[in-house]
């Protein structure tokens, strides 16, 4: 969808004028990781309007194949608005305006199926999910067993105001337990869930996928690998199903693996999510440990808390590398700040806050 981005802090009622962005939880993952140096398609629907013009040629620009971007002539391309403050905030504004969207219209009928299982890894997000009926049905269809499925990541993205109903905590649940990676906040685990008690709280109601992300804001991420599921590519899965994924990042006991969150000079928040899976995806799909693919997940957020908008150039991989290869003393002591992701930016990084 296009976001605009406000011009001066402020209610959306008083900001005079705002900028045109992009936005959505699954594009952002795609430009993230083709801005990484893989290959990425992004299946979506815009409206056959300028809005989705726009959308098709910013998102390729980042590298993105697009080729199996639907136009729909009778929808239009779904926009939002967003205050500037922090989303945590309580004077924090957003106005989705998707009801009726041509990616509401997506379904079994209207997407590439093929297409969509191609990749090593399929990315899906609950906010998807949450825009129509026939949209849950092709979330529900994708995430199924089946041979050759691709490794299924699915980022719980509970957004409450994009659900019509009350049942969105059960749908994005019962996506989750079919996912092969799953990506969630322990806030939003509370809000949806009403788990509480930490990340070991919300293993235990989602035991199934092979690898559990909770992200625990700015004190860290942890980890957790089922020993069950491990598995390298094309092998048989405890459910039945085959998986032609990255080689797994092998087994970790009940108490997961947790790498706190770095200190960084924050601008914005929106998109950090995001930006985390895409790193910890792009360290996936390169088959790295579990701790620095929990450590390029954090890198690729703090580039993004550095920016304004959704989206920004990640670090070059030798210099992501280098940082998530710190000891474990200089990552605690790491600060990063705005253009820290520049080409050729020094070690000087690594200093006491």
């Amino acid at each position: 969808m296009v976001t605009f981005l406000p011009t001066r802090p402020g209610r959306l009622a008083d900001v005079p004028s705002f900028d045109r962005g992009i936005g959505g939880a699954e594009s952002n993952v795609a430009c993230g990781l083709a801005a990484a140096g893989h290959a990425v398609r992004w299946v979506s629907r815009v409206g056959a309007d300028g809005f989705g013009d726009h959308l098709v040629e910013a998102i390729g620009a980042y590298g993105v194949d697009v080729a199996s971007v639907g136009r729909d002539p009778s929808r239009p391309t779904g926009v939002y608005f967003r205050t500037a403050g922090d989303r945590a905030g309580a004077d924090h504004e957003v106005a989705y305006y998707r009801a009726g969207s041509a990616a509401s219209a997506m379904s079994t009928a209207t997407v590439e199926l093929a297409a969509v299982r191609a990749g090593r890894v399929l990315h899906l997000s609950g906010i998807t999910a949450a825009l129509s009926p026939q949209c849950r049905e092709l979330l529900w269809e994708l995430t199924g067993p089946g041979p050759g499925r691709p490794l299924v990541s699915f980022d719980v993205n509970h957004r409450t105001g994009l659900w019509p109903t009350a049942d969105g905590p059960r749908v994005l649940l019962e996506l989750a337990h079919r996912a092969d990676l799953v990506f969630v906040g322990e806030d939003e685990a509370e809000e949806a869930w009403g788990v509480t008690g930490g990340p070991s709280a919300i293993r235990d109601v989602l035991p199934e996928p092979q690898v559990l992300v909770v992200k625990e804001g700015g004190r860290g991420a942890t980890a957790f690998v089922s020993s069950a599921g491990a598995r390298g590519p094309a092998a048989p899965t405890r459910r039945g199903r085959t998986c032609q994924g990255p080689t797994p990042p092998g087994p970790a006991d009940s108490r997961g693996v947790f790498v706190p969150a770095l200190t960084v000079d924050v601008v914005a928040t929106t998109g950090a999510g995001d930006a985390f899976a895409a790193g910890f995806l792009s360290a996936t799909l390169r088959g790295l440990p579990l701790r620095d693919r929990l450590r390029h997940g954090h890198l690729m957020a703090a580039a993004a808390l550095t920016v304004p908008g959704d989206l920004t150039v990640p670090p070059s991989r030798d210099h992501a590398d280098r940082l998530a290869g710190l000891d474990d003393h200089a990552w605690g002591t790491l600060r990063l700040g705005p253009g820290w992701t520049q080409a050729g930016a020094a070690p000087e990084e690594v200093r006491t806050p």
